[in-house]
């Protein structure tokens, strides 16, 4: 079974997603005195923040879970995916000050690199004229 034909846009928007939410997370902090007076306040607004990651979840599971279960059957982008989250996640509740402007765009570059694996491997099965049945497990 062929994955769905707008599952590469897919990874694509969520690689730019997450390198935008881990640019965000790395520079709002230091610039968060500065924002208001640029017109920008909103972007460190929490609700804007968390958006951004549901958002990213929404477009990551849905994109690397279909190639998964549909092509390639790698489990890296599965782990680099629900690591990335862990580590944003972790990051935003546990983790203050200066070092969360460290630790959160570490999570929003390995979900972009969750993108970029299954990007590869979906490539690699098709150029390969493999292409999985749900019964298969490797090709």
């Amino acid at each position: 079974m062929k994955p769905p034909k707008h599952a590469p846009k897919l990874d694509n928007v969520g690689m730019t997603a997450s390198i935008l939410c881990a640019i965000h997370c790395a520079i709002v902090p230091f610039l968060i005195t500065s924002l208001p007076l640029l017109g920008l306040g909103f972007l460190a607004n929490p609700w804007v923040e968390w958006s951004m990651i549901i958002f990213a979840l929404f477009i990551g599971s849905y994109a690397i879970g279909s190639s998964y279960f549909r092509v390639h059957r790698k489990i890296l982008p599965l782990y680099l995916l629900a690591g990335g989250f862990l580590v944003i996640i972790a990051g935003h509740l546990w983790v203050t000050s200066w070092r969360e402007a460290i630790v959160v765009p570490i999570g929003g570059l390995l979900i972009a690199t969750a993108h970029f694996f299954n990007v590869k491997y979906t490539g690699a099965c098709h150029k390969n004229g493999a292409h999985f049945h749900l019964t298969h497990t490797h090709h």
